[in-house]
């Protein structure tokens, strides 16, 4: 099996309600695949069903090519994963020593041993005496990861790991994280509801919504050719147009777009606000109704000429523009065309 975690038709329930409706994932070894969606789609829930810390009421779950749910059932420390949690987790009355030793074997907590993993994930063995509360946000998750990885873990599955650290922490944090893992060939299942972090993060993107899987491929492909509206809106900010489809075309206010093998009728358009090219243009059919500075770009709200109600755009730019120009708009590179919902 060339995959490291495969699950195949896992479904799990609170109660009466089923949370994941017959999900179905598989991990190359050594990539990172991030599951992102808002919150209650199911994300937590299925790597606490890879983990073994939920029972599926169905499907099964392998790792390195074992079944541990399904077939049978491995309990969580029996199988070959590491587990990060967004709060790490650690053992607050402990050493940075004694939390990473918790994840190896008695006879390997040899100082040198603990120092190594302190090395690998960035820290210097010379924190080993303090204590977690000793340690900043940063500190803490990669003392968290040291230990997850001293198991020499098939898989490792992390919990939104950066998401209770600030910006410029969290991306910091994110990156030394990325690398650790990419160094060690650790296949890594990251859940996050950021979309920027999964798409940066990860060599795949897999989009839970509602228990159920929207669309899974690379960050860009999912990005740029989302399966629908609901996938589109949920990995970043969206231009919505309304749009009649005829004969392959989607007629829209600021013309045709190509709209293949979609039906004949009332359809929207959707593009990225990075798709969105506007021009002065003194005969354009949009006015600049707004500008408002962001340090290394501007910020246009654009509407139509005529006043009348319409739809706005939001396009950056670095020209030197006021308001009430005139501006031409149109779209760079493939849109994604639906049809209308009745």
């Amino acid at each position: 099996m060339s995959e490291a975690l495969v699950v195949r038709g896992v479904r799990a329930s609170y109660g009466s309600t089923e949370v994941l409706h017959g999900i179905d994932l598989a991990v190359p070894r050594g990539a990172v695949l991030a599951v992102v969606g808002p919150s209650g789609s199911g994300k937590t829930t299925l790597l606490r069903c890879i983990g073994g810390f939920e029972f599926p009421t169905a499907g099964d779950v392998f790792i390195d090519g074992v079944s541990v749910c399904g077939q049978t059932w491995v309990p969580p420390h029996k199988r070959s994963i590491g587990y990060v949690s967004q709060d790490g987790a650690l053992f607050p009355h402990l050493s940075v020593r004694s939390n990473v030793g918790f994840g190896l074997p008695r006879s390997e907590r040899t100082p040198e041993a603990i120092a190594e993993l302190l090395e690998i994930v960035n820290l210097s063995p010379d924190l080993a005496k303090r204590r977690p509360d000793q340690l900043s946000g940063g500190q803490q998750q990669r003392v968290s990861l040291a230990r997850a990885l001293a198991r020499h873990p098939a898989v490792m599955l992390l919990d939104e790991p950066f998401s209770a650290l600030d910006t410029h922490l969290r991306e910091s944090t994110r990156d030394l994280v990325g690398e650790v893992l990419h160094e060690a060939g650790v296949t890594t299942v990251l859940v996050t509801h950021d979309q920027e972090e999964a798409l940066a993060f990860a060599d795949l993107v897999a989009v839970l919504e509602a228990g159920e899987l929207r669309q899974v491929g690379p960050p860009q492909e999912v990005y740029e050719r989302p399966n629908d509206l609901a996938t589109a809106r949920l990995l970043g900010s969206t231009l919505e147009l309304d749009a009649i489809v005829t004969r392959g075309m989607a007629q829209t206010v600021i013309g045709p777009i190509p709209a293949l093998g979609v039906p004949d009728g009332a359809a929207t358009v959707v593009a990225r606000p990075h798709q969105v090219s506007a021009r002065l243009d003194v005969r354009g059919d949009w006015i600049v109704r707004s500008l408002a500075f962001h340090g290394d770009h501007r910020r246009l709200t654009l509407g139509p000429v005529s006043g009348e109600s319409g739809p706005t755009f939001r396009v950056s730019t670095d020209q030197p523009l006021r308001v009430g120009d005139r501006m031409s708009i149109s779209l760079i590179g493939r849109a994604l065309v639906v049809p209308a919902i009745d």
